[in-house]
């Protein structure tokens, strides 16, 4: 199962933990997988290389974790891009897990 934590700050969503392979099918063949990794990918490159942030992102293939963190101090517009951003993905992994839900959670930590 991928379960994936985001962390808040107050009501301000500072980051996110995705662990775990989903197990929905084999790998290469993984929806549920692929629909997470996109997801996240979109994410990662919208706020650092559209917007030119520098937002925290470690992978770690191997044991299948990545954690994304937001800078501090963003400017108020930057900041509610930031935030629709990141309430998007959390409103999609849910919707992941209504369609899925042995194969991916989604938690507030």
């Amino acid at each position: 199962m991928t379960t994936v934590t985001f962390h808040m700050e107050g009501d301000r969503i500072c980051g996110f933990d995705a662990l775990g392979h989903s197990g929905y099918a084999e790998a290469g063949s993984d929806i549920v997988c692929a629909a997470v990794t996109s997801a996240v990918r979109l994410v990662d490159a919208t706020v650092n290389d559209v917007l030119g942030l520098a937002a925290s992102v470690k992978a770690d293939e191997r044991n299948a974790k990545l954690s994304f963190r937001l800078p501090g101090g963003l400017s108020t517009a930057v900041e509610s891009c930031c935030q629709s951003l990141l309430t998007g993905l959390m409103v999609y992994f849910v919707q992941l897990h209504d369609e899925y839900p042995e194969n991916i959670e989604v938690l507030e930590g």
